[in-house]
């Protein structure tokens, strides 16, 4: 069963795509032309450039924490929401729904957005943040039948880069990270998974497919966007 929780939570076709966004941020990167960017997150371009491979790699590996009864209905599917095709992962003899937790989802961005607070004491404007754009994509997300959550990869990385500039201009960018990443945890995955055993899913994946690519381009997008509001990179606490 451990096999078969590993696998893409997008289509070939769209993954590349991912990857080409990340070969074109090193591109740009090396010419110096988004660094700004990444220093105002408070990390540097190799740094930045790790963190994103990191998040493409993980994103095929799920770590599963139990199993939620229910019999599975579907797999070895690519399903259509909002434009984008996510992969059903094929199974045979499955216990029912397989909760798990995406590497490259969420264990990178929790552990990226833990260590923003504290470098930089965050506290009350993240958990602001966090709560304000869970409640928007909780608000949007949509339980499929088959997949489990999933939410439009665009609607919040405006919204939270909005936020987090009216929350902080120094902080705007350590802020779009964390409120992006971990609110869209929050709001599509951890708020939803009374709604999971019910979906026939085979494996519902906390930062997975349905909730990846949106946390992936919330990621980049909205620290861009905030990164270009922010006047100055933001002085660590410590």
């Amino acid at each position: 069963m451990n096999s078969q929780v590993h696998y893409l939570p997008l289509t070939p076709a769209l993954f590349s795509i991912l990857v080409f966004l990340f070969i074109g941020l090193i591109i740009l990167i090396q010419l110096r032309i988004l660094r700004y960017a990444y220093m105002k997150l408070g990390v540097g371009p190799g740094a930045a450039m790790a963190l994103l491979f990191g998040s493409l790699i993980g994103s095929y590996f799920n770590i599963p924490i139990t199993v939620l009864p229910g019999a599975v209905r579907s797999s070895g599917q690519v399903i259509d929401f909002f434009g984008m095709q996510y992969v059903v992962p094929l199974v045979q003899q499955w216990p029912g729904t397989v909760l798990a937790v995406n590497v490259g989802g969420a264990v990178i961005p929790t552990l990226m957005s833990t260590y923003l607070v504290l470098r930089y004491q965050l506290w009350t404007r993240a958990v602001i943040a966090v709560i304000a754009i869970a409640f928007i994509i909780h608000s949007m997300a949509t339980p499929v039948h088959g997949l489990g959550i999933a939410v439009p990869v665009f609607a919040p990385v405006v919204a939270t880069a909005i936020l987090a500039f009216l929350l902080s201009r120094e902080y705007a960018a350590p802020l779009a990270y964390i409120g992006g990443s971990m609110g869209t945890l929050i709001g599509a995955d951890l708020s939803n998974l009374d709604k999971i055993s019910g979906l026939g899913a085979p494996v519902a994946s906390i930062g997975g497919a349905g909730t990846f690519d949106g946390i992936f381009l919330t990621g980049i997008l909205a620290v861009l966007l905030a990164g270009i509001a922010s006047p100055s990179q933001p002085r660590p606490a410590w």
